[in-house]
């Protein structure tokens, strides 16, 4: 795995990847799902799935999405492949920041924080250097703000947290 994974970072970047993967996105909903949470990306990249509550419908949304890990929080980024819009997932967080986060097997309910100046100057490098093509994404997206969620536990599930075995 180590070398698709090196393999899937080098092709990132290029435009027909991102509709590639957006593709594969249901399989890979499913396969996460069936997996609790355990294999997400194949198991290429650090990846976890986030809940949020649609905020239209109210009902519940799963996203399968790279994260890179920050102290005890979750960094994801909305970067939509580079598209000109904002992921509805991205939206539904700002509507209502509460969610969980499905990594390794392990749900943990987390509130979302949109980072902004040097906070998000410094989750951004951390994931680009996880995934060098989110650079281009952002020049894909046309001017459009890319937002950085840091993803903090809000309690059961969370080492130490509220609810937590002592």
């Amino acid at each position: 795995m180590p070398v698709l994974g090196a393999l899937t970072r080098r092709v990132g970047h290029h435009r027909w990847f991102g509709a590639a993967v957006r593709l594969l996105v249901p399989a890979d909903r499913l396969v996460g799902r069936l997996t609790r949470g355990r294999v997400v990306a194949l198991g290429l990249i650090p990846s976890l799935v986030v809940t949020t509550t649609g905020r239209r419908s109210g009902r519940p949304r799963s996203n399968p999405l790279l994260y890179v890990p920050d102290g005890d929080a979750y960094v994801v980024v909305g970067s939509n492949f580079g598209q000109a819009h904002q992921p509805g997932w991205a939206m539904n967080l700002r509507a209502d920041p509460a969610a969980e986060v499905a990594v390794k097997g392990r749900r943990v309910p987390v509130r979302a924080e949109v980072a902004t100046g040097a906070e998000r100057d410094r989750l951004w490098r951390l994931l680009v250097t996880e995934w060098p093509a989110y650079r281009a994404y952002a020049r894909r997206a046309g001017g459009r703000e890319i937002l950085v969620f840091r993803l903090v536990p809000t309690g059961r599930g969370v080492p130490g947290g509220p609810g937590a075995p002592a």
